[in-house]
């Protein structure tokens, strides 16, 4: 007998029942206890993401795609690396939904587009200062240069900061060499045409490797900077907030299983950052595991952070409340966060 008449044996809502059966139970924390509410209507099925990097911060948002837990909550994820003035403009025009990236969202709200974070994933910064040779200390880099990435992003903003409290001023006393991505910023360095580097893993576990030594090692610090933060219009967190949520739940499903199982972390990192070096993968492991939030509520000191070492002058007088609305990743965290991190997440 074919299969094919064997479907009159199946009502069509026992069909129904054994997928949606199938579904939950392959979704992590996901129990005959869970709130409702987890499953509300989604406004919105599609969603175009885009990320500052493939790197460990964002290790979970790539866990969470690869094991399809945005397709199992409604959502067709689409995720692409842009630059930040391309995410901005993207935000901005509805190109892109989402922003999964750092300092752009603060810069994008300074010039006037209502551009606010709803989630943090990351506000323990992983940036980490590197100098030539015969470079030892911050004061050393005073008439020379550092690579960075974006104008107005974490390493920008880190350099401003470190270089006020030693009385140096960045375009005066050193110069910031600017770059559209981590590698390009690597590269520069590597090649001997930058006297330092400030960037994040994977690159910063790549600059050890060739035997370079930390200055300033920012996480150690405590430097906190939102980033990357999951950012959007607000009139679209107004608009779609059942599918933020939805959102939001499948990303904390990501990170669940980038902390339950280390290795298949470590594969789709490799896929991603295309590194296959063991060590490396290890030393970005470990330091996601340092700074990944469970937790995803915004701190506005993060914020503060930022505005007080932006070269925009409105940064300093501006409210960080203007900056985020933590309304959904808080009744994300009753709803369902508390639920995968037990004691852990409120």
């Amino acid at each position: 007998m074919s299969l094919h008449p064997m479907k009159s044996y199946w009502p069509k809502q026992w069909s129904r029942l054994v997928a949606v059966l199938f579904l939950l139970a392959d979704l992590p924390g996901i129990s005959n206890g869970v709130d409702q509410a987890t499953f509300a209507k989604l406004e919105k099925s599609r969603l175009e993401v885009g990320t500052a990097g493939s790197g460990t911060t964002s290790l979970p948002l790539f866990v969470a795609l690869d094991r399809g837990y945005f397709v199992k909550r409604g959502l067709n994820v689409t995720v692409n690396q842009v630059g930040a003035t391309v995410a901005v403009q993207g935000i901005i025009s509805g190109t892109i939904d989402i922003y999964q990236g750092g300092t752009a969202a603060i810069a994008g709200n300074l010039a006037g587009a209502d551009i606010i974070y709803v989630a943090a994933a990351v506000d323990r910064n992983s940036l980490i200062l590197f100098g030539q040779k015969g470079i030892t200390s911050f004061e050393n880099f005073r008439g020379k240069s550092i690579a960075t990435t974006f104008p107005g992003a974490f390493g920008e903003i880190a350099v401003r900061m470190t270089a006020r409290k030693f009385g140096m001023e960045v375009g005066k006393d050193l110069k910031l060499l600017y770059h559209r991505s981590p590698p390009e910023a690597l590269s520069t360095f590597l090649m001997g045409n930058a006297d330092g580097l400030i960037i994040t893993p994977p690159q910063t576990e790549l600059a050890k490797q060739q035997g370079y030594a930390a200055i300033i090692d920012y996480y150690k610090e405590g430097l906190k900077i939102t980033g990357p933060g999951t950012a959007v219009m607000r009139e679209f967190s107004q608009k779609y907030p059942n599918t933020i949520k939805a959102y939001l739940m499948a990303y904390l499903d990501g990170l669940k299983r980038a902390i339950d199982d280390e290795i298949y972390a470590k594969q789709i990192e490799s896929k991603y950052t295309k590194i296959s070096d063991p060590k490396i993968l290890n030393e970005n492991y470990q330091q996601g595991l340092r700074v990944w939030n469970k937790d995803m509520t915004v701190d506005p000191a993060a914020i503060r952070v930022v505005l007080d070492d932006s070269s925009d002058p409105k940064a300093k007088s501006a409210d960080p409340k203007r900056f985020y609305n933590n309304s959904l990743i808080e009744a994300v965290n009753r709803e369902y966060a508390s639920k995968l991190f037990p004691g852990e997440v409120r």
